[in-house]
């Protein structure tokens, strides 16, 4: 994970805290987004205190989040932003299905639950989406399961590749 993908979770985390309590990301969440900050080589006051918490200490987690977003300007929230965000995250973890580090499965629902369902379902997120809805279906039927993951793991290629086309096109 590099700067940009850790500070876009971020982001995204710092919106959900403003959601129902059953949507909240947890205390445990936010101790390992402080993880993944500090590898990707972030560095605020309140970072590492984050990232150090014990399991005893997480009820500490929302405060030294909320001081960690302060200290990387984060706040307010930009609806432009939190979009952005949500497309880094997108084509992140695309990335890690394509290279085998990340479960289609819960890629496919992490891209639908957390970017696709926020930025109004577009386009190029669409087949993913419908793969995730289908995976739903099927309740762990692993033949047609596995043929879903090779189908979700083509789908994030595609997305992959329609992204770097548009990035590089004037």
């Amino acid at each position: 994970m590099d700067a940009v993908v850790a500070i876009s979770l971020i982001r995204m985390a710092a919106a959900d805290l403003t959601m129902g309590p059953w949507q909240r990301p947890s205390d445990a969440y936010l101790v390992q987004l402080g993880l993944d900050a500090l590898m990707a080589d972030i560095e605020t006051p309140s970072l590492p205190l984050l990232a150090g918490l014990a399991r005893g200490e997480y009820p500490q987690a929302r405060e030294l989040f909320d001081l960690v977003l302060e200290e990387l300007g984060l706040l307010p929230l930009a609806s432009e932003d939190l979009a952005n965000a949500r497309w880094t995250a997108a084509r992140w973890w695309a990335g890690q299905i394509v290279s085998g580090q990340l479960d289609p499965v819960h890629g496919a629902k992490l891209i639908y639950q957390e970017s696709a369902a926020e930025l109004e379902y577009p386009d190029a997120l669409q087949p993913i989406v419908d793969l995730a809805r289908a995976l739903d279906l099927l309740n762990d039927q692993p033949p047609v399961q596995q043929h879903i993951r090779d189908q979700v793991t083509s789908a994030a290629r595609g997305f992959l590749a329609t992204e770097t086309h548009q990035n590089h096109s004037f």
